[in-house]
């Protein structure tokens, strides 16, 4: 009897580990299983709406700007416009001109638009504000009521930097001008004819014609189109 007793208690101590073991393997098993099962992925659609259309134009052609030296017909009304631009401009002497602008403009109703405009030069190790502008243009009806959609145009530009580069060499004599420091950025004020048009729904033009005026400095006048 006592030998009966001594090897039932070795078998039910042998049990208990096994019995555990398998419970927790068990566990693992089961909580391993989900992690092995296969996952579908949704596919993720991003959807925005299109650039709201100024009175009938092409999305294309009511962003205010076509590129950056051509403007293209209004804004739709209530909308807003930024803009940041870079120009490089290079001389046969002297240093390269780096330019900057910052354009903020917002539409109005019955076609009308209004803009302000900041421009910036870096040049020759120096730099900062050279004009400050204020804008406005008209487009005289909707799309498509009168062939390329003429828009007039309206700048003044307020000069409030002094000229880092001069365009063309300084003329004989001109030691005196500098020793009483650069001249200042002339008041300027310009008017442009924009004129666009779409062609058989794939083709986007646009062109500007100006005409710019200095009211100070050398008075200096300059048209042109792009």
């Amino acid at each position: 009897m006592t030998n009966t007793f001594f090897f039932s208690g070795v078998r039910l101590l042998h049990r208990i580990p096994l019995t555990a073991c398998a419970g927790f393997l068990f566990f693992v098993v089961q909580n391993s299983l989900p992690a092995q099962t296969a996952t579908t992925e949704e596919a993720v659609v991003v959807t925005a709406e299109e650039v709201p259309s100024a009175y009938g134009a092409p999305p294309g052609l009511s962003r205010s700007r076509f590129s950056n030296v051509v403007n293209a017909y209004v804004l739709p009304p209530w909308s807003f416009f930024f803009g940041e631009l870079f120009e490089g401009t290079g001389f046969r002497h002297g240093p390269p001109d780096y330019r900057f602008t910052q354009e903020v403009e917002m539409g109005l109703p019955y076609r009308f638009n209004v803009a302000a405009e900041t421009g910036l030069e870096r040049s020759n190790g120096g730099g900062g504000a050279q004009t400050v502008s204020l804008e406005a243009r008209w487009a005289l009806a909707d799309w498509n009521k009168i062939p390329l959609n003429p828009t007039i145009f309206a700048e003044y530009k307020f000069g409030v930097g002094t000229i880092r580069h001069e365009e063309v060499p300084p003329p004989p004599g001109g030691g005196e001008e500098e020793e009483s420091g650069p001249p200042k950025v002339p008041d300027a004020y310009e008017v442009r004819l924009l004129l666009a048009q779409e062609f058989f729904e794939r083709v986007e033009w646009s062109m500007n014609w100006f005409f710019e005026k200095e009211n100070t400095g050398d008075r200096g006048r300059e048209w042109g189109f792009s």
